[in-house]
């Protein structure tokens, strides 16, 4: 492995009441046969003293993960408290929850940590101790020193890969965010990822329409024309390979798909719908325009489950899977 790829993943806990450290356990089980790089957990190691066949050894520094990784899930040790009780989320959970995400983000940032992983964390709880931001996306993002809206979200599987251009609003409030700069916004930070994080020189771009048929020449609604064409042109005008507003009840079946490297969506559902019917145990977040590699499993908490030993590690093994991608692809290009 090359030297400026060597440094482990961070996966911070997500909230341990969840099942964060079962599927970080599970992940750690399946390092060989599915080619994890090193990583460690960050988090209460009370929280993984009791998986079932994954042993646990705390760690110092970051830098220790190598030498147990083979024998032992490395565990930064961050938060002294008894262990969570599955399930049963509460604001101390919640504290080492957000405790976790602090410290891999800094971690990333100076270095100690080749890429940061996020498990699941429960936003109600974390509102109640303070939390002041829609998601972990917008606190990595700040905390990265990238304004909000720079920070981009995509969804990726092995067959597809969409990008909300609006996230987390009302289906009402769409219309009024869905605006000609944020599709630029949006588009170019898509073909700056394909190319960087996925070694893509000439990332082709799908954008979906907002109403049923894309509008039907204006007759159902004229924000293709008005506000999306202008923004395509522009871009196409630079030279980025892009669709004009497309039908999106045609763009994701099997066939439409092999036409494009990335989908723009104008909302949450419209893009996260067809991902997860697809990808629904693999599917990856990862966050775009940040000077850090970070992906999340895409799913949430599990409470109901959690406890129970049937937790899916799949999306937590795609989300290590990809950041690796990623570090790797990042640095071939800025080499």
């Amino acid at each position: 492995m090359a030297e400026w790829n060597a440094k482990p993943f961070a996966v911070s806990c997500g909230d341990p009441a969840g099942v964060g450290p079962e599927i970080i356990g599970k992940s750690w089980q399946q390092r060989a046969e599915t080619g994890l790089k090193p990583f460690f957990a960050i988090g209460n190691i009370a929280d993984f003293e009791n998986l079932a066949g994954v042993p646990v050894r705390k760690i110092e520094q970051p830098v220790e993960t190598g030498e147990t990784f083979d024998e032992a899930l490395p565990v930064f040790h961050i938060h002294n408290a008894a262990a969570a009780v599955p399930g049963e989320a509460t604001l101390d959970s919640a504290q080492c929850s957000l405790h976790a995400l602090e410290i891999a983000c800094g971690l990333a940032r100076s270095g100690d940590a080749g890429a940061v992983i996020t498990a699941p964390v429960s936003k109600t709880q974390l509102y109640k101790i303070g939390f002041r931001y829609p998601g972990q996306t917008e606190f990595v993002s700040e905390r990265c020193g990238i304004a909000r809206e720079n920070a981009v979200m995509m969804l990726a599987g092995p067959s597809l890969r969409v990008i909300p251009m609006t996230t987390h609003i009302a289906l009402r409030d769409v219309t009024e965010q869905l605006t000609e700069r944020l599709i630029l916004a949006r588009a170019r930070a898509a073909e700056k990822a394909m190319v960087r994080n996925f070694g893509i020189a000439r990332p082709r771009i799908a954008v979906a329409g907002l109403n049923p048929h894309a509008g039907e020449s204006g007759n159902l609604g004229d924000e293709e024309q008005r506000i999306m064409q202008p923004a395509i042109d522009t871009l196409r005008n630079d030279g980025m390979d892009i669709s004009d507003p497309m039908p999106a009840d045609t763009m994701f079946h099997e066939e439409a798909r092999r036409q494009y490297d990335v989908a723009l969506c104008p909302y949450h559902d419209q893009a996260l719908i067809p991902l997860k019917t697809l990808h629904f145990f693999d599917g990856v977040n990862i966050t775009l325009g940040l000077p850090i590699v970070r992906t999340s499993p895409d799913h949430g908490t599990a409470f109901n489950i959690a406890g129970r030993n049937i937790a899916d590690p799949r999306s937590m093994i795609a989300a290590i899977q990809m950041a690796a991608t990623a570090v790797t692809n990042r640095q071939i290009y800025d080499h």
